[in-house]
């Protein structure tokens, strides 16, 4: 099987820009989920592959290498099935509350709070249905530096490595 790549077209694309942020935005009107998620494939693998915990629902992603966009094919799984997987990420995971919202101009943000041994590490990814929106995107002050291009802020990254010096 080969693996995922942009060249294919009838693959989905995740387009996102990622933001690394000093200080938490207000956090009143967010809606906020828990995740959970760890790597079945190791730092330096050319794909990712991914199980989620995201509130009440478990899922399967697959995502190739890219850096403002990249093939991402995600499936839902049961419960059972994250479970039986989940010891296979053993040392490759991270925890963090997603927090939701939209910008003046509609905007969709998901700005994360890591846990554990990657608090309090805080970034903001806005993902977009283009790479010309992408780049057309103003950020507003407070997302701080822009991380796109630093794989070291890349999840897989953070769960191999933990969280680079700031």
């Amino acid at each position: 099987m080969s693996p995922a790549t942009d060249k294919d077209p009838a693959a989905p694309l995740e387009i996102e820009r990622k933001f690394l942020l000093a200080t938490p935005p207000p956090l009143e009107g967010l809606k906020a989920e828990e995740i959970r998620q760890g790597y079945v494939t190791a730092a330096g693998d050319s794909i990712e592959l991914r199980l989620r915990s995201k509130g009440e629902a478990w899922f399967l992603t697959l995502k190739s290498e890219g850096i403002l966009s990249r093939v991402e094919r995600e499936v839902e799984i049961t419960r059972a099935q994250f479970e039986r997987l989940w010891p296979a990420t053993e040392g490759r995971r991270v925890e963090k509350t997603r927090h939701m919202g939209r910008l003046d101009d509609g905007t969709l943000f998901e700005f994360d709070l890591f846990s554990g041994a990657l608090a309090p590490l805080l970034l903001v990814e806005v993902e977009f249905p283009s790479l010309e929106a992408a780049r057309a995107f103003v950020p507003p002050d407070w997302f701080g530096a822009e991380v796109t291009e630093d794989r070291r802020f890349r999840n897989r990254s953070l769960a191999d490595h933990g969280a680079p010096p700031l």
